[in-house]
């Protein structure tokens, strides 16, 4: 079986379109379409229904992507395994971070590496950490550097690298602001602004607040702390944020039943082979810890 025709296949699977799958393998949409009914020729059986300008997978596509996904993490590992026997830190390295620790924790060590090991071609997404835990679920990246879930799958190894505390933030002209000895409660008698419902950092705040049977009353959800920092800014609501971000635009609030915090760091995959350069880069994440 052709390892490219496949690697068609799950594209145009992933991205719902021919065109779209072309443009993520670098290739002409002509090019995919002859390799996808190479496939179906061999397999003798259609797995695309094309219907206009909709692409959806038939019960024979279905049956086939999962086993064409761990056909292709296979031959993706055996080649890390075999490049890893040279000892060198080279080749391309896949791997998702999110657009905060992008920006205030990974420069430094990410400074470093580049540096050190320049033949290391980076292919760098930025993404909610949630997503990235996810697409190290399925192969689609080789290391995460996200906010570490409560509660990982079971195939994902995590080590933390950054404790980061959080805290309520408010504008100072905010009613909480004027307010002395600021409770939960009192939080909850005010709109927040909080990143997703389906984030790490959000599941943090909601367990404290249903502990004391408190709704929150969330006016935004934005995934983006330094837009949520904005917004705080302004005096739209409350939110959570990291210790680090607070300056003189929004006032942190003491509330004595919070002691939030998140932790940071990497997830891989347990069952599969980093690679020199994943191996190298997680190892120098590690030797930073303590000071960030």
């Amino acid at each position: 079986m052709n390892i490219s025709a496949l690697k068609a296949f799950v594209a145009v699977a992933d991205a719902g379109s021919f065109s779209r799958a072309a443009e993520h393998l670098f290739l002409t949409q002509p090019a995919i379409s002859k390799r996808v009914s190479a496939l179906e020729n061999e397999l003798q059986t259609r797995l695309f229904d094309r219907i206009g300008r909709t692409v959806s997978l038939t019960e024979a596509g279905q049956t086939l992507l999962p086993r064409a996904r761990n056909i292709l993490l296979e031959l993706e590992d055996s080649v890390r395994t075999l490049s890893n026997l040279s000892g060198k830190v080279h080749g391309s390295l896949r791997f998702g971070t999110s657009h905060h620790i992008g920006l205030h924790r990974l420069p430094p060590v990410l400074k470093q590496f580049v540096h050190r090991y320049p033949q290391v071609r980076l292919d760098i997404r930025f993404m909610d950490s949630e997503a990235a835990c996810h697409a190290v679920e399925t192969g689609e990246l080789e290391l995460a550097i996200v906010t570490l879930p409560l509660s990982p799958a079971a195939v994902l190894q995590v080590e933390k690298i950054w404790d980061d505390p959080l805290t309520i933030a408010v504008s100072e002209d905010h009613p909480l602001a004027k307010t002395r000895r600021p409770a939960l409660s009192d939080l909850a008698a005010h709109v927040a602004i909080l990143p997703a419902a389906n984030t790490f950092t959000r599941q943090i705040a909601e367990q404290v607040f249903a502990t004391l049977n408190l709704e929150l009353d969330v006016a935004l959800s934005i995934n983006y702390l330094e837009t949520i920092k904005m917004l705080i800014s302004v005096g739209i609501g409350w939110g959570l944020l990291p210790v680090t971000m607070l300056d003189d635009q929004i006032r942190a609030l003491s509330i004595k039943e919070l002691a939030l915090r998140r932790a940071l760091g990497t997830v891989y995959h347990r069952d599969r082979t980093l690679s020199n350069a994943a191996r190298t880069l997680n190892d120098m994440l590690m030797s930073s810890r303590g000071t960030g």
